[in-house]
Parts: structure tokens; sequence; C-alpha cells
């Protein structure tokens, strides 16, 4: 995406940087995308085959809000594929009342804060028909995924071997801070950062901090 332009910018001083988006999303078919329960877990191997495509053996896995949730499932199936996972805005598992899904899914016409800034991108990227279908069809998915439990990774942090930095904002409903806090200390080498006072989008209100955060923790790593 776009508004993660600056991020990558500085993250090339020092790594290769290859950005990806995820089916269905930006330049990658299908599109308009119908999301349906099991989409995190198909769209892993899509991305492990990515790396295979450009004979990337390992990487330090770096991802927002679905791309963190999609980096931390590939951490836990390819324990071997993954030197380090760092995210914000993900949590391991689906947080989503029945009355989020329900905004979720007529979001395009009765947007509401903060995601108004999300369905203007959606509309102009994918026209609003496209829009439509995409956030109907991902809150009904969303919805399946927290009637069966919920779980993405969760379950799997025994398994995740490699350092995960995981930041997560103060007011964020879709990844709260305390169930991250949690995952983070069930991960073997997990770390938890709180971006106090910021909703999901920590790269928007609180970029310099993010970026520096993540760019001092990668270092290390």
């Amino acid at each position: 995406m776009v508004d993660l332009d600056r991020l990558r910018s500085r993250l090339v001083d020092g790594f290769r940087v290859i950005a990806a988006d995820l089916p269905g999303s930006g330049r990658s078919l299908p599109q308009p995308r119908e999301y349906h329960a099991d989409y995190y877990q198909e769209d892993a191997p899509v991305l492990l085959g990515l790396l295979d495509h450009l004979g990337i053996t390992q990487a330090h896995l770096v991802g927002f809000s679905d791309g963190g949730e999609e980096a931390l499932l590939m951490a836990a199936l390819w324990p071997d594929r993954a030197l380090s996972v760092a995210t914000w805005g993900a949590v391991g598992q689906i947080f989503a009342s029945p009355e989020e899904l329900t905004a979720l899914a007529t979001i395009v016409d009765k947007p509401v804060d903060p995601f108004v800034p999300l369905v203007a991108y959606l509309v102009e990227a994918y026209g609003v028909d496209g829009a439509r279908v995409m956030t109907s069809s991902l809150a009904r998915a969303m919805g399946d995924i927290v009637a069966r439990g919920g779980d993405l990774s969760r379950s799997r942090a025994a398994d995740i071997s490699c350092p995960v930095l995981l930041v997560n904002g103060t007011h964020d409903f879709l990844a709260p801070p305390e169930p991250a806090q949690e995952f983070a200390n069930a991960i073997p080498r997990g770390e938890f950062r709180e971006a106090v006072g910021a909703g999901h989008d920590v790269h928007h209100s609180h970029g310099d901090w993010l970026e520096d955060t993540l760019l001092g923790w990668l270092a290390e790593h």
C-alpha cells in the first residue's frame, strides 16, 4: 500500500525489501476478492511461494494487520524460513463482535470513523461495487472464523521459534493490546510493545515512533 512507502524507503537502507500485495489487493488477483474462512491458511503458502520464486530461503517478515497475521502464520508453519517477525495490528486471532462485523459488512455505504480513509482507498482502488464485495465477504469470513474460535496462529505460539515483535495500539479493537501481550508471552522469543494512544493504524498516528521501533528491533536481529 502507498501509505507504507515511507517505512519501505527506510528499510531499504539495510535490507532487501520485497513488498507483496496480498491476494486480491493492490495489483494482486483475483479482484474483487470474495473472502471465506480459510483465506489466511490459503494465502500463507502463496506468500511462501513468492519467496521460493525469488530464491529466498529465509526472510525477516514484517506486516500490518492481515499482512502481520500472515507473517505470524508463516513463521508457525515454516519456522525454518523466518529469521524474525515484526507486526503491528496483528494478534494471532480474530477479535470482532457481531456489531463490528455488521458495521464492516456495510462500511462502504455507511463509513464510520476511524475507517473513512480506508473506505476511500478501497473505493478508489476497486470501485464501489468491488469494495462492497470485498468488505461484505470479509465480514462473513471473519464471522465464520470467530464462530469456530477465532484462532489464526495463536494456538501455534510454541512453534514460532524466531524472534517476534508484536506492536499494538492502546485503542486497537481489532487487535487489542492485552491479548497481544499474552500472545507474545506464549511465543518463546516474543516481545510486545504498546503504541500508547494509537488505534489499529499505528503507522498513521505514530509513524515516526513505529519506524524507529521496527528499525531498531530489526537491527538487533
